[in-house]
C-alpha cells in the first residue's frame, strides 16, 4: 500500500508549523500552517532555500551540531531545543530516516502545553 498520500495528509492537517529539511539544510516542504506562520519571511517561497539563512549564527551552530548528533547513531532521533513561553510550547528537532535508517533530514516538532478547550466529539463545526 502506498502510504505517501496518508503521511502528507497527516502533516498537512497538523495545526502546528512543520518545516521539513534535508541533511543539507534545504527546506524541502512546508505544511499549510508553516506557510502561514512564516509568510512574512517568504512563506511558500522558502521551499528550496537554506533553513540556515533564517537563523542567527548561534542557532546555526546548534542546528548543525544536532544534525551531526543525529548522524552518529540511529538511536539519536529527537532532541529538546527550547520552550516558547509566549506560545506555551516545547520545541524539538526530530530526525527523519529512510527504510535503512539512514539520516535523510529533520524537522521541528512543536508540542503545545495548553489544555484542549474544544468539547469532546463536537461535530457542530
Amino acid at each position: 500500500m502506498e502510504l505517501t498520500k496518508y503521511f502528507k495528509s497527516i502533516i498537512d492537517t497538523d495545526p502546528c508549523a512543520v518545516v521539513i529539511c534535508n541533511v543539507a539544510h534545504e527546506i524541502i516542504y512546508m505544511n499549510p500552517a508553516a506557510i502561514i506562520r512564516y509568510e512574512k519571511r517568504g512563506g511558500q517561497a522558502l521551499v528550496g532555500q537554506s533553513l540556515l539563512d533564517c537563523h542567527n549564527p548561534q542557532s546555526i551552530e546548534k542546528i548543525k551540531k544536532v544534525v551531526l548528533w543525529f548522524g552518529e547513531s540511529t538511536n539519536h532521533n529527537r532532541i529538546y531545543t527550547f520552550y516558547n513561553e509566549k506560545e506555551n510550547k516545547d520545541v524539538y528537532m526530530v530526525a527523519l530516516r529512510d527504510e535503512d535508517k539512514k539520516l535523510i533530514g529533520y524537522y521541528e516538532k512543536h508540542a503545545y502545553r495548553n489544555r484542549e478547550t474544544a468539547k469532546k466529539y463536537d461535530l457542530t463545526e
